[in-house]
Parts: structure tokens; C-alpha cells; sequence
């Protein structure tokens, strides 16, 4: 079981394919004309539901300090009407993704932003580029935004330079962000939610946050109501360039009064800082550099220090969930476990549904595995929901997929081929290539027992 577990979960967590020597035993064959691309109509956004106490200790955190921890002295933005142009290796369903995205940040964040052609100046590029060429330049970035430049060329001749530091900004005028051309439409997406975001404000990610793509748990792929409500007030009329974080502190209860009422009915305790050794030890766990017994020793580590400061919530149930995927293929006892506890820490809060549905694919995996097919299903139904109500079409499309094969398993045969059909759709949209589609089916099928 160790095996099987830990190829078909190497790939559910991934949307890159995997290459087979062989066909698995219950190898599932695309049809030979795919369902057209499905794409997610207007989302359905649950606004903060926290206190304004905790959000502005949150905002202020967020704006304030980088990743790496480093403070930020003074506050930066952009001033009067924000344009994008998009430029490069685009397609039409990355330009549909950016308008849509655009369109949300004018109703929900009330930013004066707009798309304009591709030769024309303004303040943000995005410009697409082959996941070669820009990881030739940043090896383990996926995507990544830069102040001060507009270009692909310009960001070669200034990396490691003081000209993308963001500590040095005193405002805004230009930012260059890099997407890469040749992956899956959601990827693709994923990418312009956080880097536009980021653009525009935000420059520090807080593993705290159960409900913002400002997290490095990757687990929100779109702009959630809270980074909605965090950009909105990042641009309110009582903000200004070159603020300190006194000088927006001292502002912030009254803007969140207005932008958030609901916020000032709900009382809360803003949470302790994630400390600079949990975030190591999680980094060491996730990073694919060390080895397997370091990276397990790392997570169990943050498990422990998460225990010791007392942490519930997404960071105690991230760093069970990473220590899970470390330990399959290595002990498939502890890595279910893991999950288990992962599932629970997930269960404290219903704005962290969205977790519980990841960790579900890794459940479903062991229960279909031993041939279970109705707990499967259990599993899978409990996600589905939510994977397209925050429009995560490759969580979604490996939910249904999941359920058709224990559907299989069950012998309602054409049940499961509607589904899997149906999964096809979002699988295009989630994982792009026919390969990678194909991948994801094989990977759910060579778990079946029978």
C-alpha cells in the first residue's frame, strides 16, 4: 500500500504529469474529442468574518514586513488610475481570467484600475513567458512581481539589484509581473490573483490567515472577501504614500468601521506572530533540496513548535498536512494519521472548508486504496461543493474523478462515466494539457484494488 500510495499522491498535490512505464491496471482512456474547457462564471465571495481588531493587526503585518521578515519603513502605492496591459505569450483565456479579475478589484475592492492595450504606457505589465526561460532567471519561482520595471528584459538586467528592492520604494509608478506561458489555464490564473495583488499592495504572506491567497500554504488560488477588504483599505482616502506603520495604525479602526461594519459586531484576539523557526522549519520541509529524513524531521519540528505556542487552526493543520505528504511512500500509517489530525485542525472553523477538501483527495486516496468505496464517495461529496465555490478546478476535477472510480468499484458503471466526463471539462481548465489529464485519471485508477 505504501507504493501505490505514494505514486497516485505525488500527482494529485501537482498538476505536472508523471510518466508510466507501464499503463495502470485500471488505466481510464480519454475519449477522443474532449468536453470543451469549462470555466468558472462569477464567484461567490464570503466576506471577512473576523474582528476588525484582528484584521487590522493582520493588515498592518501584511504591509509592513516582507517574507523574509524584513521591515518595510514606510507605506507605497500606486496614486490616481492604476492600468495593466498584458503582453507577451498571452491567450485568450488568460485575458479573459485578467479581465474578470480586474472587474472584481473595481466592485469589491473599489480600486480605479483598468486594462489597456499592450503598447501602451501604464503602471503594471504582465507579461507571459515560458516557465524555462523564467525560472532560467528564478529557479524556484512559479511566478513573481518587481517594482520599478515593465518588462521581461528590463527585470535580466536589474535582478540583484537595488532597483527591485520594495524596501526602497517611497511610491509606486511601475511594476513588471512574470507569468509563465505554457502551463494550465488555473495555474496560469493562480498566478495573476497573487501577483497583481501583491502589485498593488500586500508584500508579505502570513501563515496565520485561514481565508487569503497572503498565505504560503497555497491552499486559496483565488482573491478571497478579506484580500478583497485589505486592498480596498489599503486605497482608502485616509492612506497616503510614505505613512508609517504608526500613521496607518492609528487610521485603521475607523476605516475598517466603514469599509467592514460587521467586523466591529464580532470580537476576537488577534493571534501571536508565526515565529521565524516555524517558518524555517516549514521551508526546510517544503523545499525539494534537502533530503527526505531532513524534510520529515522539519515538519515534525514545526508540528512541535506549533503544539508548544499553541497554535490551532491553518497552521497547526498545514503543518500536519505537509509532514503527511512527506511521510508516503515512507510510512503510510503515519502520513494517514497525519491527515487525520490535518482534517480535524481544518474542522475548527467553516472558512477553512476549502483545507478540508485538500486533505479529503488525501483521505480518499487510502480509503479507495483498500477498496472502500463508500467512504470515498463520503469524502469526495463533502468537497466537491467547495472546490467549485472557490473555483479550484483541479481540486474539483480530482474530487469527481475519485468518486467515479469508487463509483466504478461500487458497479454503477454509467454513474461514474457521466461524472468522469463531467471532470473532464474542469480538468482542461485545472491541469491544461491532455497529458496532464490523462496523468490524473491513470493516478486515481492504479489505486483500485480491484
Amino acid at each position: 500500500m505504501n507504493q501505490i500510495v505514494a505514486c497516485a499522491l505525488g500527482f494529485t498535490v501537482s498538476c505536472a504529469p508523471v510518466p508510466q512505464d507501464a499503463p495502470p491496471s485500471h488505466a481510464v482512456a480519454l475519449t477522443s474529442v474532449l468536453p470543451p474547457m469549462r470555466v468558472f462564471e462569477k464567484p461567490v465571495v464570503t466576506p471577512a468574518r473576523r474582528s476588525n481588531t484582528e484584521i487590522a493587526q493582520d493588515f498592518l503585518n501584511l504591509l509592513f514586513r516582507m517574507e523574509s521578515g524584513r521591515a518595510v519603513p514606510q507605506l507605497t502605492r500606486f496614486e490616481g488610475p492604476i492600468t495593466v496591459r498584458a503582453t507577451g505569450q498571452t491567450n485568450l483565456t488568460m485575458m479573459r481570467d485578467l479581465d474578470a479579475l480586474i472587474g472584481r478589484l473595481r466592485s469589491e475592492a473599489n480600486l480605479n484600475i483598468m486594462r489597456v492595450a499592450a503598447d501602451e504606457p501604464t503602471a503594471i505589465t504582465v507579461q507571459a513567458v515560458p516557465r524555462a526561460t523564467m525560472q532560467s532567471a528564478v529557479p524556484r519561482a512559479a511566478c513573481f512581481v518587481v517594482p520599478r520595471l515593465t518588462s521581461w528584459d528590463e527585470f535580466k538586467i536589474a535582478r540583484r539589484t537595488p532597483q527591485v528592492d520594495w524596501t526602497t520604494l517611497t511610491r509606486c509608478d511601475r511594476a513588471a509581473i512574470s507569468v509563465p506561458s505554457d502551463v494550465g489555464p488555473q495555474e496560469n490564473r493562480d498566478c495573476l490573483h497573487e501577483e497583481l495583488a501583491q502589485a498593488l499592495g500586500p508584500l508579505n504572506d502570513l501563515y496565520r490567515l485561514p481565508n487569503s491567497v497572503f498565505n504560503d500554504d497555497n491552499i486559496h488560488t483565488v482573491l478571497t472577501g478579506f484580500d478583497m477588504l485589505v486592498l480596498g483599505t489599503f486605497y482608502a482616502p485616509e492612506i497616503q504614500n510614505s505613512m508609517t506603520r504608526g500613521e496607518v495604525a492609528i487610521r485603521l479602526s475607523q476605516i475598517l468601521a466603514r469599509l467592514n461594519p460587521v467586523g466591529q459586531q464580532t470580537y476576537g484576539r488577534p493571534q501571536n506572530d508565526t515565529s521565524r523557526d516555524w517558518i524555517e522549519a516549514m521551508e526546510t520541509a517544503l523545499a525539494n533540496g534537502a533530503s527526505p529524513l531532513r524534510r520529515r524531521q522539519a515538519a515534525l519540528r514545526a508540528i512541535s513548535l506549533g503544539q508548544a505556542f499553541g497554535w490551532t487552526g491553518p497552521r497547526a493543520g498545514f503543518a500536519q498536512y505537509a509532514y503527511g505528504r512527506l511521510q508516503m511512500g515512507n510510512d503510510a500509517s503515519t502520513a494517514l494519521t497525519a491527515f487525520n489530525t490535518a482534517r480535524k485542525a481544518y474542522g475548527q472553523d467553516s472558512s477553512m472548508r476549502i483545507h478540508a477538501a485538500h486533505i479529503a483527495v488525501q483521505q480518499a486516496a487510502f480509503s479507495l486504496a483498500s477498496g472502500d468505496a463508500e467512504t470515498t464517495i463520503k469524502l469526495v461529496d463533502a468537497g466537491m461543493d467547495v472546490a467549485e465555490r472557490h473555483q479550484n478546478a483541479a481540486l474539483l476535477a480530482t474530487l469527481m474523478m475519485f468518486k467515479a472510480t469508487a463509483l466504478d468499484m461500487r458497479g454503477d458503471t454509467a454513474q461514474a462515466e457521466s461524472l468522469r466526463l463531467d471532470s473532464l471539462g474542469w480538468a482542461r481548465y485545472g491541469f491544461g494539457y491532455d497529458q496532464n489529464v490523462q496523468a490524473r485519471l491513470d493516478e486515481i485508477a492504479a489505486l483500485r484494488p480491484f
